[in-house]
């Protein structure tokens, strides 16, 4: 039964107002069309009418959110910056905007005790109409055998240029008919081009190609290229270079490309 006095339309509008401007964007869902493509192990456990929003960023995060943040507050501790930016932003959004609502947030690189993502970023993009999920069953007699291969999201506007960053829940808060599952658009439609996608993506992810699959609105700036391409374990010394971090701060951080490219790519 649809929570009362509860306004997707204004909900969502709330999160675009204050995160948009940052360089993010927000799509509703219901956990029911999350949990409805999943095996019972890796499903959410709220009622299928409970709302969610998933937020991904754009290219401008960078420099609309990532640069000013380190630039006044800088990062602490030896957690990620980009994690720790993208943490501050959803947070201080979800404060302004929704006080005394509970809203659970999971992060992409979240892990269960399981080891298991806390979601699948993904597979909350594709199911909230952001962005479509490719994989290997979307390619007629694919050619890989039993090879594995890792799927990817395709932004529409964005082609790979993107990365899923969080699932917000809202906590006793479901949403009826007036919330309807779209469907992503499937900008990669033929089986030539899907095969070339996930061969980039999973053969030569590090050249970073796949993410052309689709002509982009626009990519990384250079700044950013240059910061996503250096291992994690010597980005706080390119930080220190661009003046954000002393000595003392300057730490490898423990955070995983390969986990971010596989649950949402960065």
């Amino acid at each position: 039964m649809a929570s009362p006095n509860v306004n997707v339309e204004r909900v969502t509008g709330l999160l675009y107002d204050s995160l948009s401007p940052l360089g993010f964007e927000v799509y509703a869902l219901k956990i029911g069309w999350y949990n409805a493509v999943l095996s019972p192990s890796l499903r959410l456990a709220h009622s299928d009418d409970t709302l969610a929003v998933v937020v991904l960023n754009t290219p401008a995060m960078f420099e609309q959110a990532f640069l000013p943040f380190m630039e006044k507050r800088g990062c602490h501790g030896v957690s990620d910056p980009i994690d720790q930016c993208v943490k501050h932003c959803i947070n201080s959004t979800i404060s302004q905007c929704f006080p005394g609502q509970q809203v659970g947030v999971s992060y992409d690189y979240e892990m269960l005790p399981s080891r298991k993502p806390k979601f699948l970023a993904q597979t909350a993009a594709h199911v909230a109409g952001a962005a479509f999920y490719y994989q290997c069953s979307d390619v007629t007699d694919h050619p890989w055998g039993d090879k594995k291969m890792f799927g990817v999201c395709v932004h529409p506007r964005f082609g790979g240029w993107f990365a899923i960053r969080a699932l917000l829940v809202f906590e006793g808060v479901e949403v009826g008919s007036e919330l309807v599952q779209p469907s992503p658009p499937d900008c990669v439609p033929s089986r030539e081009a899907r095969i070339q996608l996930l061969e980039d993506f999973n053969l030569r992810w590090q050249d970073w190609s796949y993410r052309d699959i689709v002509p982009p609105v626009q990519t990384y700036s250079q700044k950013q290229r240059d910061y996503f391409s250096t291992p994690p374990g010597q980005r706080s010394a390119l930080l220190r270079t661009w003046g954000f971090l002393s000595r003392e701060d300057s730490q490898p951080y423990p955070h995983s490309d390969t986990l971010t490219l596989v649950n949402g790519h960065g």
